[in-house]
C-alpha cells in the first residue's frame, strides 16, 4: 500500500504539470528518491498511463479515465442536467453531454427535445471520437504526444461519405477546436445531421466533458447553427463548468 501511495502521488504530479516530465522532476515534485520515481513511472509506463521516449513520460488518454470515474460517481449527468434543459428549452434541439473514454466519446447526459424525427444519440451511447463533434473537443484537449498517439493507433471509417477518414485532416479539425473552442460535424455521422460541440472546462481551466447539439439540415443549416446554437451552448458551458 506505501507503493500505491507513491504511486498516486507521481500521478498526482502530472495533474499539476501537463508537460513531458524526466524522472528527476518527477522526483523533485514528488519529494521521492530518484529511483522510486523511476520504478512507479516505469510501472505507470508498463500499464499504458504513461508514455516513455527514453528520457521523457507524459500521461496517454488511458490516464484521463481516472478523472472521469471520480467525475461519473460524484454525479457530473446529475449536475449537468439543469443546464442541459436549459439550452434544449431555448434551442428546441436535443442537447448532450460527453466525456472522452478511452478514445470514444461517451454521451452520459441528455436533454431530449420533442420531434416527430429523433437524432439517434441516447445516454450510453459511445461513437469514436475522431468521428464526432464532441469527440474533436475532447480529443483537443490531449497532450499533443497522446493526440499523436491516438491518431496512430485509431481506425477510422466511413460512415456516410462525408466522414473524414483522413488522419491528417482529421487531425486539422482537433487542432482547430484549439483555436475556435467548438467543433462541427457536416452529415458525418448520418446524412442529412449537423452537430456542435464546445467543451465543459472547470475550475482549473481543464476540459472536462463537451456539450452539444444535433439537428436534422430540415431544420438548421450549419450557419445557423454556429451564428444561433454556438452562443446558447457556450452559455450554458461555461455555467456548467462554474458549477463542478
Amino acid at each position: 500500500m506505501l507503493g500505491l501511495s507513491k504511486g498516486l502521488a507521481v500521478i498526482e504530479a502530472f495533474g499539476e504539470s501537463h508537460a513531458p516530465m524526466t524522472v528527476s522532476t518527477v522526483a523533485r515534485m514528488t519529494q521521492l528518491h530518484r529511483a522510486t520515481a523511476r520504478r512507479c513511472l516505469l510501472t505507470l509506463a508498463d500499464t499504458g498511463y504513461l508514455s516513455f521516449d527514453g528520457k521523457y513520460f507524459q500521461p496517454t488518454p488511458r490516464m484521463l479515465r481516472l478523472g472521469q470515474t471520480y467525475m461519473k460517481a460524484a454525479g457530473l449527468p446529475q449536475i449537468a442536467e439543469p443546464f442541459l434543459k436549459a439550452a434544449r428549452d431555448e434551442l428546441g434541439e436535443s442537447v448532450s453531454l460527453a466525456i472522452y473514454d478511452n478514445g470514444n466519446s461517451l454521451f452520459v447526459a441528455r436533454a431530449q427535445a420533442e420531434q416527430i424525427v429523433m437524432v439517434g444519440i441516447a445516454i450510453g451511447t459511445s461513437l469514436p471520437a475522431y468521428s464526432c463533434a464532441t469527440g474533436r473537443v475532447l480529443l483537443a484537449a490531449l497532450p499533443p504526444a497522446a493526440l499523436t498517439d491516438y491518431l496512430k493507433h485509431c481506425k477510422p471509417e466511413a460512415r456516410t461519405p462525408k466522414t473524414l477518414v483522413d488522419r491528417p485532416a482529421i487531425r486539422k479539425a482537433i487542432e482547430a477546436v484549439k483555436t475556435t473552442h467548438f467543433a462541427v460535424t457536416d452529415e458525418e455521422l448520418s446524412m442529412g445531421m449537423v452537430s456542435l460541440a464546445t467543451p465543459v472546462t472547470n475550475a482549473a481551466g481543464e476540459i472536462v466533458a463537451a456539450v452539444s447539439v444535433s439537428a436534422f439540415t430540415a431544420r438548421v443549416t450549419m450557419k445557423e447553427l454556429v451564428k444561433e446554437f454556438l452562443p446558447v451552448l457556450r452559455k450554458q458551458a461555461a455555467q456548467l463548468g462554474r458549477a463542478l
